[in-house]
């Protein structure tokens, strides 16, 4: 009897900890929420005709730093710029006009 309610001790405390961890991690901005962020934090007075981002976040250096990012672009009469924004905080990391 004594190893059952050992069994079920183990069991309820590794359901405690994944909890926990899973409570911690910071969550993934949805990448039509960044892309939104980023067409706001990019607009400007130039008009956006188009954008795209992609779905599946990347990792990103600079500066020595890494982060997770989502890739993506805005389209204008002028030119194009691609971006990097960050997946958890919606934060632009770079932005860079296509050639």
């Amino acid at each position: 009897m004594a190893w059952k309610q050992w069994l079920v001790g183990a069991a309820v405390g590794a359901a405690v900890v994944y909890a926990i961890r899973s409570a911690s991690k910071p969550a993934l901005l949805a990448p039509e929420q960044a892309l939104a962020m980023a067409k706001r934090a990019l607009g400007g007075p130039r008009a956006i005709r188009g954008s795209w981002i992609q779905s599946a976040p990347e990792r990103y250096e600079k500066n020595g730093l890494a982060y997770t990012v989502y890739r993506g672009g805005v389209c204008r009469d002028d030119g194009d710029d691609e971006f990097f924004i960050n997946a958890y905080t919606g934060a632009i990391v770079d932005a860079k006009p296509l050639s």
